[in-house]
C-alpha cells in the first residue's frame, strides 16, 4: 500500500505503520525519520549496550543506525521481513563492528606505549625505599583507572608529551583527551588518598 506524503501531511506520523514510515523516509521525509526514531532508538540503544558495554559507543551506534537506515531506506524490502527485524539486525551489526574496531584500536594503542618509568636514586638507601614504594601504589593506583584514561596520564608524565601530542599519538579529539586526563587525575587522587589513610 502507498503513501501519498500530500494526504498524510495532516495525519499524525506516529499512527503510521513502520512501513509506511519507510516508504515516507525513502521520500526524505525527515519527520517520518524521526518518528522511528522516537519509536525504536531506546530498544536499539539496549541492544548496542549489551553489545558493546560502554556508554559512548553505544550513542554513537544509536546514532549511525538511523543514519543508516535514512541513507539505506531503499534497501528495506517489506516482503522479506518486518521493519523492526530489519532494524535490529542494522544495530546488532553496528555494534559489533563498533566492539571489534574499538577492540583494535585499544590494541594499537597499547603497543604504542612506550615510556619509562622514573629511575630511582640509590645514593640514599631510606629514600631510595620510599620512592620505590611510592612508584609501586602510583603504578597500582594507575592499573584501578579505565583503560583510556590511564594511557593519557601516562603519556603525559611518563613520556613528556603535551596533550595535543597524545590527542594525535592515540588518534583522539583534544577534548577528549583533556577530559580523561581529569576525570582519570580525580580517580587517581581518590585511589591515593585511600592509600594514605
Amino acid at each position: 500500500m502507498g503513501v501519498d506524503p500530500a494526504r498524510d501531511s495532516s495525519r499524525d506520523l506516529a499512527t503510521l505503520q513502520d512501513e509506511e514510515l519507510m516508504a515516507l523516509v525513502l521520500r526524505r521525509q525527515e519527520t517520518a525519520l524521526g518518528t522511528l526514531y522516537d519509536r525504536y532508538s531506546r530498544l536499539v540503544y539496549t541492544i548496542a549496550l549489551r553489545i558493546t558495554g560502554d556508554r559512548e559507543t553505544t550513542e554513537e551506534v544509536v546514532q549511525d543506525v538511523f543514519q543508516n537506515i535514512w541513507l539505506a531506506a531503499a534497501s528495506f524490502q517489506a516482503d522479506l521481513g518486518s521493519f523492526s527485524s530489519w532494524l535490529l539486525g542494522i544495530a546488532r551489526h553496528r555494534a559489533i563492528d563498533a566492539t571489534r574496531s574499538k577492540r583494535e584500536r585499544a590494541r594499537a594503542r597499547e603497543q604504542t606505549l612506550d615510556y619509562d618509568w622514573p629511575t630511582i636514586s640509590e645514593s640514599n638507601p631510606d629514600n631510595a625505599v620510599a620512592q620505590r614504594l611510592l612508584r609501586d601504589t602510583v603504578r597500582q593506583a594507575l592499573e584501578l583507572l579505565p583503560t583510556n584514561q590511564r594511557q593519557a596520564i601516562e603519556l603525559a608524565y611518563y613520556g613528556g608529551l603535551t596533550r595535543v601530542e597524545i590527542a594525535t599519538q592515540l588518534n583522539e579529539p583534544l577534548g577528549t583527551v583533556k577530559t580523561r586526563m581529569r576525570l582519570g587525575l580525580m580517580k587517581l587522587r581518590d585511589l591515593l588518598g585511600q592509600v594514605e589513610e
